[in-house]
């Protein structure tokens, strides 16, 4: 079906506030049948606020929103289903025991069908959508494509002919990514409205028809995406021109400073995060990490922060196995360690403590007799604000009232200011628009350029290619490789991550 007139949303005057926060200001925004919309927009801008009204979990405070032409009132989830509209959020929000016909089904109102029939309805929605799943397969078994598969199976199961996807590659490899991209232009073909969420420039040019930009909570522009460039949509997003590249400084007397041999390390539920696992990192490097999500990052990451005991194996900074020691004895050799967790606030910080208690975390210990001076860390928090862009009302103010975005900064600017030798970072650009990464590469380069060791763990390859010196590939607990990022390829990395090949 080729794009059609018909709208299938306008939003027309759309306001939300929050306090004393405008998050969306007199939002504009439309989207056709038969087209895919990207919604752009840096962090705190009011992307996610306005699908949540679209989805019924919030409520504008002013003006329209039009479904079909008909002005309509959305007041909860159950609302918008009715409308036809279904949100794919970025973590799946699945029942891992059940089976993929049975998380489908969950919830729906109805005369239940027999499972023969229920099967051959999710086998016909598959061939109608160009989907591929076994309906009797538990969802625990399943890959991340294709637990975002059952995703969108269960919106469209429940007749959603309007779908918003939430940063949707955010965990995929390549190849998972451009079948994802076969699923969307099947829906486009079939006459669903699509809108897209995603910070990858590269992406909205693949696979949209228009792209709406938000700033700072007001629509600021829509355009045909086949009329821009991915420096034209920055520049909008942001307010100014950004040069779209990172720099990689050649590394400058490199030594080991962490040599990790044979870790394993298992989960809670008996099988193996990490194993065998052996690598090493250098000052003045950056070793990347590349993996679908649950291929050993986090016990990575925690084994040698000494949060999760490892079953065998060593972890030998300067020659001292520090696998075993208490994680302030870690903090106290200068390993720091920037974790972004799918909840941002479950690692590292305080939701309940503003900037100041949160930057004392890390020093308190430090401090001479009973009382704190918070001065020190006061001035560092507010040292972040200025540095890194951070949006919040106060350093006082509690953490959890910042969005995603800016609680990434906080936690990644306090790490960094510790000084250390070695810097973990996980995900540390996870969410972030295209400004606020770009200040985090840059502030990865400086702590390379210093002499410090650092293990940057992310989902972007296009990122890790560009920014990284070496890479380091796992799949399921093992390295299948550890590459030099100038040579290697995209697909090679997409290939080594599924276990498809190794270097």
């Amino acid at each position: 079906m080729e794009q059609t007139e018909r709208m299938a949303i306008r939003c027309s005057g759309i306001t939300k506030t929050f306090g004393e926060v405008v998050a969306n200001d007199q939002i504009e925004l439309s989207v056709r049948f038969g087209e895919v919309l990207a919604l752009l927009g840096e962090n705190g801008s009011g992307k996610t606020t306005l699908m949540n009204m679209l989805s019924g979990i919030y409520h504008p405070d002013a003006g329209k929103i039009y479904v079909e032409e008909k002005p309509v009132s959305i007041n909860s989830p159950a609302d918008a289903q009715a409308l036809g509209i279904g949100m794919i959020h970025q973590h799946f929000k699945l029942v891992e025991v059940f089976s993929a016909m049975d998380n489908i089904v969950l919830g729906t109102p109805g005369k239940k069908l027999g499972r023969k029939a229920l099967a051959a309805k999710v086998r016909e929605l598959c061939e109608n959508y160009g989907l591929e799943i076994d309906p009797e397969k538990p969802v625990y078994e399943m890959s991340v494509s294709e637990k975002q598969t059952v995703e969108i199976l269960k919106v469209l199961y429940r007749g959603a002919r309007i779908l918003i996807l939430d940063e949707p590659t955010a965990v995929l490899t390549p190849q998972e990514t451009n079948k994802l991209f076969n699923i969307l232009n099947q829906m486009r073909a079939r006459g669903c409205a699509v809108i897209i969420i995603t910070h990858k420039l590269n992406e909205v040019m693949a696979i949209s028809d228009r792209v709406t930009i938000l700033r700072k909570g007001k629509s600021i522009d829509t355009v045909a995406t086949r009329e821009v460039n991915a420096a034209r949509l920055t520049e909008l997003m942001v307010g100014h021109a950004v040069t779209l590249s990172i720099r990689r400084p050649e590394p400058q007397n490199v030594s080991t400073i962490l040599k990790v041999v044979d870790l394993t390390v298992a989960r809670p539920d008996g099988s193996l995060g990490l194993d065998d696992v052996s690598f090493e990192i250098r000052s003045g490097e950056i070793l990347g990490v590349a993996g679908v999500a649950g291929s050993g990052q986090k016990e990575l990451c925690e084994s040698i922060a000494g949060l999760t005991p490892a079953q065998k194996g060593a972890a030998l900074y300067h020659k001292e196995n520090i696998l075993g020691k208490a994680p302030q004895e870690i903090i106290n050799l200068g390993i720091s360690m920037s974790f972004v967790p799918e909840d941002r606030l479950g690692m590292g910080l305080v939701a309940g403590m503003g900037m100041t208690d949160n930057m004392l975390l890390k020093s308190y210990r430090n401090g001479k007799g009973p009382f704190v001076d918070r001065s020190p860390a006061r001035r560092l928090a507010s040292k972040l604000v200025e540095k890194l862009g951070i949006v919040t009302p106060g350093i006082e103010t509690p953490v959890r009232l910042m969005s995603g975005g800016n609680v990434q900064k906080v936690l990644l600017g306090r790490e960094i200011e510790s000084n250390p030798n070695l810097l973990i970072t996980a995900y540390p650009v996870r969410g972030l628009d295209i400004n606020s990464s770009y200040t985090i590469y840059d502030l990865l380069n400086q702590q390379k350029e210093k002499g410090v060791a650092v293990m940057f763990i992310g989902e972007d390859l296009d990122v890790l290619l560009q920014l990284c010196d070496r890479i380091m590939v796992l799949c399921h607990g093992k390295v299948t490789g550890v590459v030099d990022a100038k040579t290697v390829t995209k697909e090679q990395i997409g290939l080594m991550m599924t276990g498809e090949v190794s270097a």
